[in-house]
């Protein structure tokens, strides 16, 4: 195979996927025409209804626009040989070869953040806003584009830097040792993201005594289940939209719940849903998820230091002799349909564990409380109930509200 062939199928998987990407999106709008299930029509009246059609289709032409820019940028990018070009600046300047792929990957993602940033801003103010959705002020959205560009900044450079070394160290074993410091880094985040992260772009606060925290601990202590750590977090800061989640392993579990679940849901809707989180530890789905993921992680390690040292995956994109930031970018977009299959392997076995965590609260009696609370949730954030079957298959983590419905009302 010669660099030039090797570009064009490069070209053709980037072209492929961006197609497939738009017809699912298509499938999506055909499937939201659907008249609703009689399970679901109770969620929108006539009128909420027409308004969550249309913010489903105002986001869905927006969705269509930015990825159809996004693809043209990179489409022109790699014609014209733009990575050789900013290899060839950023060689200039020479730094030793660490330095330079860390350089390499900051000037990419400081690019692709200015020209993302107008549509992040449109998102923000103009289609959010319009739907009642956006709480976020023009402070507050610098604020958190300036922190997150910090954030990853100082935890992107120690990545690079960790990775990149164990690579010039040692090439026959960068795949595994990589694979080890890029897992051991996941289980420190997942342990102390509510501690380290969290409190940069929100506060928590512990959930004070009261009605909500004694039924919370009621059911927790029932399900036999440790729970000292339940916060709230002001998420109405920035959106009206609720949400929960469940973080943390071991001593550092935490349950976290937005101001503005709080505000739409019963107390007895939210110990259902906290029920469904309890249901994913006592399932031990965290545990699961992360020994289904590490194989896929290690074959991606795998796969990529077979290629970091080949010259022609550094000639597809114009550059003469392999270096590692050139041959991980070819990488990534010939790992695409790879990384697409083995997403949706993951995204099976994740809605298998949605509907066993389903199951935990509805064994617990709360089978009308979590539908209750999962309808209401829905209508909060004006959800697309009719999504299309494929675009669940390939995409969805979680099943539709009207498949976890069925599966809750069967005896």
């Amino acid at each position: 195979m010669t660099p030039n062939t090797l570009f064009f199928i490069i070209l053709a998987v980037f072209i492929a996927d961006f197609i497939f990407g738009r017809y699912l999106s298509w499938l999506n709008i055909m499937a939201s025409k659907n008249k609703l299930p009689i399970e679901l029509e109770d969620i929108y009246d006539n009128e909420q209804y027409q308004r969550q059609q249309q913010y489903f289709r105002t986001n869905s032409k927006f969705g269509m626009i930015s990825s159809l820019f996004s693809f043209s940028i990179m489409l022109i990018f790699l014609i014209l040989q733009g990575f050789a070009i900013v290899n060839e600046i950023v060689v200039g300047w020479q730094l030793s070869p660490v330095w330079s792929s860390i350089v390499f990957f900051g000037i990419l993602y400081i690019a692709n953040d200015i020209i993302g940033l107008p549509f992040d801003i449109y998102d923000t103010f103009v289609i959010e806003q319009r739907f009642g959705f956006n709480r976020t002020t023009i402070k507050t959205f610098v604020f958190d584009k300036v922190k997150a560009l910090l954030l990853t900044t100082i935890i992107g450079i120690v990545l690079l830097y960790s990775i990149i070394s164990i690579y010039n160290a040692t090439p026959d074993y960068f795949w595994l040792l990589s694979w080890l410091a890029v897992t051991l880094f996941g289980l420190f985040m997942s342990l102390f993201y509510s501690d380290l992260i969290v409190p940069l772009f929100n506060k928590q606060t512990p959930l004070p005594e009261g009605e909500l925290r004694n039924k919370i601990e009621a059911f927790a202590s029932k399900a036999q289940f440790n729970l000292k750590n339940i916060y709230t977090i002001d998420g109405s800061k920035r959106s009206t939209k609720a949400n929960a989640y469940f973080t943390g392993m071991f001593g550092k579990k935490r349950i976290v719940l937005y101001d503005t679940l709080i505000q739409t849901l019963t107390p007895e809707e939210i110990v259902a849903v906290l029920a469904h989180e309890i249901g994913h530890y006592r399932h031990r789905h965290t545990v699961k998820s992360l020994a289904i993921s590490l194989p896929f992680s290690l074959l991606l390690f795998w796969l990529l230091g077979m290629v970091l040292q080949s010259n022609m995956f550094a000639q597809a994109l114009g550059v003469a002799t392999a270096t590692f930031h050139i041959n991980i970018i070819t990488f990534g977009i010939l790992y695409t349909p790879l990384s697409m299959l083995l997403g949706v392997v993951q995204n099976v076995v994740s809605r298998r564990f949605e509907y066993q965590a389903d199951n935990f609260a509805k064994s617990y009696g709360l089978r009308n409380e979590l539908i209750s609370s999962l309808k209401k949730l829905s209508a909060d954030s004006l959800s697309n109930l009719t999504p299309h079957r494929l675009v669940v298959f390939i995409n969805y983590s979680h099943p539709t509200l009207y498949q976890r419905i069925l599966k809750l009302n069967r005896d």
